[in-house]
């Protein structure tokens, strides 16, 4: 998978400040590393299916995800970030 650049989508953003300190930083650390090798084996990253088909996860933590979609340009776009039900909220 190749990473041209990262976008932040507005609900991403909210989420993200509603997260700990400490998992904020994480999540920098995460987007660092999915930025230089997005295939990483710590980030799990894998495809959603079903109705969430075209959406990856990648792990931040054991308990908290991102979700995001890749353009078709290399370009990725951070949907959301949190626990397992934001899945569901999609």
């Amino acid at each position: 998978m190749f990473v041209k650049r990262i976008f932040h989508h507005d609900d991403f953003l909210k989420d993200f400040c509603e997260l700990s300190w400490d998992v904020q930083k994480r999540t920098v650390k995460i987007g660092k590393l999915f930025r230089e090798n997005p295939l990483h084996p710590s980030l799990r990253l894998h495809q959603l299916h079903g109705s969430l088909m075209g959406i990856w996860s990648i792990s931040v933590t054991e308990k908290i995800r991102i979700l995001f979609q890749r353009e078709e340009s290399g370009d990725i776009v951070f949907l959301s970030i949190g626990h397992h039900d934001i899945y569901k909220n999609l």
